[in-house]
């Protein structure tokens, strides 16, 4: 049973490896461009970084949750969040092929504007604050690469088998590419719940 999913999933995300592939480099730098604007002192991304926080502070269920010592209610939520909220739309977007990326763009860059403390300093300053970051943001954006990706070669299927009478099709979209997107979240969901855990039980 274990080597047929791990077979199964191993072909999934060889079939999707090139838009896998751009929606991680596109997540990569973007993180890179916030990490690079909080550490020079840019404003608008300061400003940005503070108002995010300042938002999330007052309004999110998550930060509620952890202040309040409910660690686990608040992995649990962030998860749901991120799953529900972020790679599920991502992966629909992919249907347009080209909307994922300026999400993943939006979304990494945001990752990196919050490299910085209240304070302004640098978080990957300090090996203990430096390693809880980047494990965190790799653990996240891996499994959204996946799903972004993922949608992406859905969309590029679709296009490509549209009104080929012998590709197998769930409704319009093309079975064999829906049931990659499948086993492909196979490994996305654990790898967001992972996430989580890590960020609010480690940290």
């Amino acid at each position: 049973m274990l080597g047929m999913w791990v077979s199964e999933v191993s072909g999934a995300i060889s079939r999707a490896r090139g838009p896998i592939l751009l929606m991680a480099l596109t997540y990569l730098l973007a993180v890179l461009t916030g990490i690079g604007m909080v550490s020079a002192q840019n404003k608008f991304a300061l400003d940005y970084r503070d108002k995010l926080i300042s938002d999330a502070t007052a309004h999110s269920r998550v930060l509620r949750s952890q202040n309040s010592g409910h660690h686990l209610r608040a992995a649990l939520l962030d998860f749901a969040g991120n799953l529900g909220l972020g790679a599920v739309p991502e992966t629909i977007a992919g249907l347009s092929v080209v909307l994922p990326f300026p999400m993943a763009a939006f979304r990494g860059w945001v990752g990196g504007v919050v490299s910085v403390d209240q304070r302004h300093h640098s978080r990957l300053t300090e090996v203990r604050e430096a390693i809880y970051y980047l494990v965190v943001i790799v653990l996240q954006l891996t499994p959204y690469s996946l799903a972004g990706g993922a949608g992406v070669r859905l969309g590029l299927r679709s296009y490509s088998t549209w009104g080929r009478s012998e590709v197998r099709r769930w409704w319009f979209l093309p079975r064999d590419a829906t049931l990659d997107v499948i086993w492909i979240y196979s490994v996305v969901v654990p790898l967001f719940l992972l996430a989580s855990l890590i960020e609010f039980l480690a940290g």
